[in-house]
């Protein structure tokens, strides 16, 4: 099983590596760069077809390596993952509506729902819930894919860091899966991991490409995904090594950044009398990037801080998921608590200057 891993990371990795230099030359010929303005952290034309590379070195590990007579509902996944490179790559070149957009995200997680049985089945005691009748779990698992694929889609807005994040939570969920003898989600989850890092060679600052909507879509579906089947598993597990007492806390200790900059800044656009959904600069790395750090340091610290939560979560299992999950939104609140207080520091003081 370990040599499928380690040559899936590798063809991931090499395809991947060796077809964005080709990318960059078409969408700079073609003009289909992301234009520089008041909310963009880039100050110059870049191609934002990188996830096309990402797509392909991912899609094509996993068809060369995976035994698929394994995991029969692969081919499902792999028509998802179809119906993402889609709407993600007509997306970066023409912008979708918000409502069409929409509508193929959920045509992906319906796929994945109904024909591959990507499904939430229970609660696990949360609110004292156990077993989630049938149009429960698909209407949880439908919105656990949604929030999840969204959420990465939202944090995409600096160098390096939806990748980085990529690479933290699919290796963190693959090496689980190697250790708990699931053979193809582990394949698929270093297949991402090597896509990614050969991304970042040309994602790092100065940047060469950004992913776009088909990379961190992409990202966003894989890693909701993992996420399920990681509940799902980890939770019924009779192996101690890999069993989880917390499973769902875990998970979201996991995918930490990625969760709470969604809600926070849905939450602070609704206090402040926005729609949540409106564009601004109130995200993490936004308020990172104009408190003074660059991107790369803005990312290793966000990559950092999400790796010190999955420590925690996976040694402080015993607290149970109430309170687990209880934690992290304590320690998510205090922590954007001291950023905001940080940025209107910095801005305050570049006001006195100025």
């Amino acid at each position: 099983m370990f040599y499928r891993l380690v040559l899936s990371f590798l063809t991931a990795f090499i395809a991947t590596y060796l077809i964005i230099p080709s990318i960059i030359s078409i969408a700079k010929i073609k003009r289909l760069t992301d234009e520089p303005d008041e909310r963009r952290a880039h100050k110059r034309s870049i191609p934002t077809l990188g996830g096309i590379g990402i797509f392909a070195g991912v899609l094509f590990s996993i068809v060369l390596w995976t035994p698929f007579e394994l995991f029969g509902n692969l081919q499902y996944i792999l028509c998802a993952f179809i119906v993402i490179f889609l709407i993600g790559a007509k997306d970066d070149i023409i912008p979708l509506t918000p409502y069409k957009k929409m509508i193929g995200l959920i045509l992906a997680a319906l796929i994945l729902v109904f024909q591959a049985n990507i499904r939430i089945t229970s609660f696990y005691g949360i609110f004292s819930i156990e077993e989630l009748p049938f149009a429960w779990s698909v209407a949880v698992s439908l919105f656990t894919i949604l929030v999840i694929v969204n959420a990465f889609n939202l944090i995409d807005g600096i160098n390096a860091l939806s990748g980085s994040m990529g690479i933290l939570i699919a290796s963190a969920y693959g090496a689980w899966f190697y250790l708990a003898d699931q053979v193809v989600l582990s394949i698929i989850s270093f297949a991402l991991v090597g896509s990614l890092i050969a991304f970042l060679k040309f994602n790092l600052t100065p940047a060469k490409i950004f992913m776009g909507d088909t990379g961190s879509l992409l990202i966003g579906m894989i890693c909701s995904i993992l996420t399920i089947r990681f509940i799902e598993h980890a939770s019924s597990s009779a192996n101690p090594a890999v069993h989880a007492q917390a499973a769902p806390a875990v998970a979201i200790g996991i995918l930490f950044l990625p969760l709470f900059d969604m809600l926070r800044v849905f939450v602070v656009r609704l206090l402040s009398g926005h729609s949540p959904f409106s564009p601004d600069r109130r995200h993490i790395h936004h308020l990172l990037v104009d408190s003074g750090l660059n991107h790369l340091q803005s990312t290793i610290l966000l990559v950092g801080v999400n790796s010190l939560v999955i420590l925690f979560v996976l040694q402080a299992q015993e607290w149970g998921n109430v309170a687990l999950i209880a934690g992290i939104i304590g320690f998510g609140t205090t922590l954007s608590a001291l950023l905001t207080r940080i940025h209107k520091q910095k801005n305050a003081l570049r006001h006195d200057v100025v």
